[in-house]
């Protein structure tokens, strides 16, 4: 059977309510972090919503790197439909399965006006890891400031897309249809899903930081922007490394940090899950929390080492992804910046909180005159304001980032990266 081939009848098997036996082709990096019953409840979830399947349309495939070959599988349902996304190994096990419901196209947020800025594409870095991504320019004379965008943990592109909403494009052009230049690209787990995700040796910093620093010195040589003002902004993962980035990179003028954990990864996500599994109890949650409990021990055993197996770790990364990060303490390293920095949470967020994550920025720079810490009370993990408690369904309808949030950052950016307000 070939890689297209398998990618139809996991399809098909899905249709059938056969997930154990889909289960059977997973790879055990990929049964490490989801199994049948997981995939039955995404699945229902999905049909649920867009009604059953009534036709399965033509396979694409790409090759993606490490003898993986991405599939995708476009699915109609009777109110919609959505894409099953695989990647599938020389011997025909799932490595990745992703469910992609179709979404309506992104449209500019109501505060961002395409006529005050050009865009081109840019390639950051060199050779077989480097990645596209967008310049964002403003028109008139210089010079402004800049700043390079970092998307949260996982595969993003350059505008961090999740369905029909893009949040790193929204700020974009919100920032620069106010004067700033923008700098946005894709991850390089995006892009290069196959040479990176399956190495022994990555680790967070592969993963951030050559990229970012390559991005600052490309937007430093623009005509119009200042060297001595560009800034990295980073969003929830992006925004936890925002200042390993910042020590590599000197020139690197502040950082704007939106949603940054520091919390240990292992720890939230424990916590996270069970805040899902509060909101939808049931086996297959259940079984999820007992997993992602057990791999998070794993991750914080002091016997971690280099060989230890990624499927028995959390999202089957390799041990020296988490040795690195449980390595990095980001309110420590930012501490010893002499930097200005602008830090911004959602009220709302359940992922990066202000218990667990926002305590720990105001401990550590509480007491520095050019740290800016603001709360946003409505808004969620991606900066969308709503009301009640936040859910993962609160992601999916179109909507856009805070108009609050886009112009108190080009406020700072523009002329108050020196003050501070606590809040």
């Amino acid at each position: 059977m070939n890689q297209t081939a398998t990618a139809l009848t996991v399809v098909e098997m899905a249709r059938q309510g056969r997930f154990a036996e889909i289960e059977g082709l997973f790879a055990p990096s990929l049964r490490a972090v989801v199994g049948a019953e997981a995939l039955r409840a995404a699945w229902a979830a999905e049909t649920d919503r867009s009604g059953p399947v009534s036709a399965v349309g033509e396979p694409v495939s790409e090759p993606a790197g490490a003898g993986l070959v991405h599939v995708s599988v476009p699915v109609t349902c009777e109110r919609g439909g959505l894409t099953v996304v695989m990647a599938v190994d020389r011997d025909d096990m799932l490595n990745g399965l992703r469910l992609v419901p179709d979404a309506a196209p992104w449209e500019p947020p109501p505060y961002a006006d395409p006529t005050r800025f050009d865009e081109h594409d840019v390639t950051i870095g060199e050779g077989p890891l480097a990645v596209s991504g967008t310049m964002s320019l403003p028109h008139g004379p210089g010079p402004r400031p800049g700043v390079v965008m970092l998307s949260g943990g996982g595969p993003f592109d350059r505008d961090a897309t999740g369905g029909a909403n893009k949040p790193l494009k929204d700020l974009a052009w919100g920032l620069a249809g106010r004067g700033v230049a923008v700098l946005r690209f894709d991850k390089v787990t995006h892009t290069h899903s196959g040479q990176v995700a399956g190495a022994p040796d990555f680790t967070v910093a592969q993963e951030y930081v050559p990229h970012a620093v390559d991005a600052v010195r490309l937007l430093q040589r623009q005509p119009d922007v200042d060297p001595a003002r560009v800034f990295v902004l980073g969003h929830s993962m992006g925004g936890k490394v925002a200042p390993r980035v910042a020590t590599a990179e000197a020139s690197v003028a502040g950082l704007v940090i939106m949603a940054g954990d520091t919390q240990p990864m292992h720890q939230a996500v424990v916590r996270v899950v069970r805040y899902l599994a509060s909101l939808d109890p049931g086996p297959a949650m259940e079984a999820a929390v007992e997993a992602f409990t057990r791999q998070a021990a794993m991750v914080a055993d002091p016997d971690l080492s280099p060989s230890t197996p990624a499927e028995a770790l959390l999202f089957g990364r390799p041990a020296a992804y988490w040795l690195d990060l449980r390595d990095y303490d980001p309110v420590a390293t930012a501490a010893a910046l002499d930097r200005p920095m602008f830090i911004l949470q959602g009220g709302r967020d359940y992922q990066v909180t202000v218990a667990d994550d926002l305590s720990g920025w105001k401990a550590g720079l509480a007491h520095r005159p050019d740290v800016t810490i603001r709360v946003y009370d409505a808004d969620n993990h991606l900066f969308f304001p709503g009301a009640g408690p936040s859910t993962p369904a609160e992601y999916e309808p179109p909507q856009h980032v805070d108009p609050v949030v886009v112009a108190d950052i080009a406020e700072w950016l523009t002329s108050g990266a020196s003050r501070r307000s606590l809040i």
